[in-house]
């Protein structure tokens, strides 16, 4: 195969989304590559188990290893069988002696190449998207153990609610990104299988040999050898699209917080400095999350190719009739697109500038609001939970419409100095209002020890 090709997600916008590493991973060419890898290796199982001559399966897999394949023209020449593994098979046999050509692909069919290529381009994949969710989780770690204490407003509903620390908004980063790796592991570990069933699922050209060939050949693949012939059972290929789908989500979340902390009324955390990154075509003093932007895209983008796959599953018989093609183009642009999202996001977090002074700030910027929840609930002994909401809700209504501080709206309310008096002096520190965030952080790191650290 010539060296140097475009891939597919070369060009103009493919580049923005997905690494260097996964388009070269799902490229056409990678592909090509399986398949041929695929007719190779049926024919040295076919030799192991006494079904093809050895020295006929020699030539075939060295055919396979020397011929060089146009992708392109062999999508072109798929047109009228709608499948790429019939033109490559004739390829194939075209450079074999008679007496060998008709071992090329004896007893397969093509969506036995097209499956088990799919699960070795998938293989690759999900090690690459492995190797950066560690990094995610690495850099969510940092954050988290180096943020412990880090007081910062958390927001529902976009508006400030009540104290945490910027280490359990890690932390929470990091649990989603250990737990979708544990996901995606199971997958990589017990879902890749090869295929091989013949034009009906029974291997009936291989005989009696039949399950012994699709073993020899799992092996040689190294691949997982399935119980049966999985044609029109799509679980596997829905599982791992699922699974890619996931970690996208993952990677989505941390760069829609990272964009809303990055707005200039909020300015708590930037994305790493470069030189570009993050520019504006008109307006000179942006610094635009670029980065969150390339991620959400993609991680948008996975979330519905995976439905695609999905809503393919009900298949018909013993072959499909445009289900599984669907499939082909939309599993590599999962993989990229996922792949990118996981990537970009850790490279995003891992040098993430964070302003803790900014949040100190915006978290006092409600003067004493976000402590409302705990003075409720300390006036409720004193007072009743009835009436400790009407006061702190008219004082909360009192602060915002005079620009008062909470305590000092609060202070206003007659008969009130003896019942505050009682309070704990802290009630309006933010930092003993926090809860449990420093745990949760230790408990997050903990597991990421065991998950990552400790293998």
């Amino acid at each position: 195969m010539p060296p140097g090709a475009p891939d597919p997600a070369g060009g103009l916008f493919g580049p923005v989304f997905t690494t260097d590493e996964l388009a070269a991973a799902t490229s056409d060419h990678a592909w090509v590559a399986a398949m041929l890898e695929f007719e190779a290796a049926l024919a040295v199982a076919e030799a192991r188990v006494g079904v093809v001559p050895p020295a006929a399966a020699t030539a075939i897999a060295q055919r396979c290893r020397d011929i060089e394949v146009d992708p392109a023209g062999l999508g072109k020449a798929a047109r009228l069988g709608a499948s790429p593994v019939i033109p490559l098979v004739a390829e194939v046999r075209r450079g074999l002696s008679p007496d060998v050509a008709g071992w090329a692909h004896f007893g397969a069919t093509s969506q036995d190449v097209l499956d088990s290529a799919l699960m070795l381009v998938l293989r690759q994949v999900l090690d690459l998207v492995l190797g950066d969710l560690a990094r995610l989780a690495g850099a969510a770690a940092g954050l988290a153990g180096r943020h412990r204490s880090t007081l910062m407003a958390a927001r529902t509903l976009l508006q400030q609610a009540a104290p945490t620390t910027f280490g359990r908004k890690a932390a929470g980063w990091l649990v989603a990104a250990v737990d979708a790796t544990k996901d995606l592991r199971a997958v990589r570990r017990d879902r890749l299988a090869v295929q091989l069933g013949g034009p009906a699922g029974t291997l009936a050209a291989l005989g009696e040999s039949g399950p012994a060939v699709m073993d020899a050949l799992a092996s040689e693949l190294g691949l997982d050898a399935p119980v049966l012939p999985w044609h029109t059972d799509r679980s596997r290929v829905a599982e791992i699209s699922s699974g890619l789908a996931l970690v996208a989500g993952v990677a989505g979340k941390v760069a829609l917080d990272v964009s809303l902390l990055m707005q200039t009324e909020v300015s708590e955390v930037f994305e790493p400095r470069a030189a570009g990154r993050g520019a504006s075509s008109a307006l000179p003093h942006k610094r635009n999350p670029a980065m969150a932007v390339e991620v959400l895209a993609a991680s948008r983008r996975a979330q519905a190719l995976a439905g695609v796959v999905l809503s393919g599953m009900a298949q018909e018989n013993e072959r499909a009739v445009g289900a599984w093609q669907a499939e082909w183009q939309t599993v590599p642009e999962l993989s990229r697109a996922a792949g990118g999202a996981v990537a970009f996001s850790a490279d995003m977090l891992a040098g993430l500038e964070v302003d803790p002074r900014r949040m100190a700030d915006n978290l006092a910027m409600t003067r004493g609001l976000v402590l409302a929840e705990r003075l409720t609930i300390e006036l409720a002994p004193l007072v009743g939970y009835a009436e400790a909401r009407r006061l702190v809700e008219e004082a909360s209504e009192r602060s915002v419409r005079t620009s008062t501080s909470l305590d000092q709206a609060l202070g206003l309310e007659p008969g009130i100095a003896e019942v505050l008096a009682q309070l704990p002096p802290d009630v309006f520190d933010p930092a003993g209002w926090a809860g449990s965030s420093e745990v949760f952080v230790d408990r997050a790191l903990d597991l990421y020890r065991k998950s990552f650290e400790d293998g």
